[in-house]
């Protein structure tokens, strides 16, 4: 099978020839010149090319998330949604990171005076075929997917929290703000399935560590029917979608669910809630959703290697067989992941994913 070909198999709950993997960012520049590619240039190329090497199903591509403003001195930008992000920098290797460092409008009026993002804008649509066009060129070993921030994430960050939470107090002004969100990413998901994309990625964290950012009530009443309209608008058109979220989403898990997301990601190990357990989540709705994740950085930066391997199989051994299990990390390849400990993660999975999964527990 190709790499799009064993994502979607998985994704429909059937066996694919190998388990897929996925890592929503790769910013280590230590494991990317291992793998011989050089990390000082970028683009889709360099990006693909580093997954193609590594065995790395899917590739993501930028369909938002695009610079609107410099930041004086070169050290950043301030994006289309209000986020300004400035460039890190790693000290062992001098691997770049782009960091949230916070959001450009001070009140709802400031927000209302911001020219809002343009779903048609021809950039999107370019960078998704871009894509794909390097997608063939690589005999489709691996999958270009596009991806758009969404509801949530990029509405809080453009304010930050405090601002945001002032913003919530208000509920005309939250549901403008939330339904300006909807509406683009709505219309954006309809463009791109309609040319032909099979999956899109929505980066969207709902939570972290120790909860979510807003009440349960509140996802469902600004959230979760924008989200149901995008999966249907999705599936309409022969479309999968994969819910990146960080932080612990148990209060919520349910809901997501009943919206139509096909995939979600990374099912951090790390959060304060024992209940928010991806073994336990499985059982539950093993049937109904795929998951892609749960290796902890944590472990791939300090672990031992034979932790890793053994939680690596046991992820394979209970998730992988029918189908509904993408493999990766619980978060992203950061740059305190070590070589080996990443090599010792890949290996389990070039070893022990193909199937039929027989794994000796």
């Amino acid at each position: 099978m190709n790499a799009p070909e064993r994502v979607l198999t998985t994704i429909n709950h059937e066996e694919p020839d190998k388990v897929p993997a996925w890592e929503s960012a790769f910013t280590n520049y230590t494991i990317t010149k291992h793998y011989g590619v050089d990390p000082t240039k970028q683009g889709y190329k360099q990006s693909h090319e580093l997954y193609r090497r590594i065995g790395i199903d899917i590739c993501a591509t930028a369909s938002s998330l695009f610079p609107r403003k410099p930041i004086k001195g070169g050290k950043g930008f301030i994006d289309e949604y209000g986020r300004i992000m400035q460039f890190e920098y790693y000290e062992k290797d001098g691997t770049q990171i782009m960091g949230y460092i916070g959001g450009n409008f001070k009140n709802f009026e400031d927000y209302e005076s911001w020219e809002q993002p343009d779903p048609h804008l021809s950039t999107r649509l370019k960078s998704f075929k871009l894509g794909r066009k390097i997608q063939e060129e690589m005999n489709n070993e691996i999958f270009s997917v596009p991806s758009t921030g969404a509801l949530m994430e990029c509405t809080w960050e453009g304010f930050g929290l405090e601002t945001f939470s002032r913003i919530l107090g208000k509920p005309k002004q939250a549901k403008k703000i939330f339904d300006d969100r909807g509406k683009f990413t709505l219309e954006l998901v309809k463009i791109l399935a309609e040319n032909d994309a099979q999956l899109i990625i929505l980066w969207d964290d709902y939570g972290f560590k120790n909860g979510l950012f807003m009440s349960p009530r509140l996802y469902r009443k600004y959230i979760f029917p924008w989200l149901k309209k995008i999966c249907d608008a999705a599936h309409k058109r022969n479309c999968k979608i994969l819910l990146h979220s960080d932080g612990d989403l148990m209060e919520i898990f349910e809901d997501i669910v009943k919206c139509g997301v096909d995939v979600i990601n990374p099912l951090e190990p790390t959060t304060a809630n024992p209940d928010y357990d991806i073994f336990k989540l499985n059982e539950n709705y093993g049937d109904q959703i795929t998951f892609c994740g749960n290796l902890s950085p944590m472990m791939l930066a300090t672990g031992k290697i034979s932790e890793i391997e053994n939680y690596a199989k046991k992820l394979i051994r209970e998730l992988a067989p029918g189908g509904g299990y993408i493999f990766s990390s619980g978060h992203s390849i950061n740059p305190a992941v070590t070589v080996d400990r990443f090599e010792a993660m890949q290996n389990v999975r070039r070893k022990y994913g193909k199937y039929p999964i027989e794994i000796p527990q």
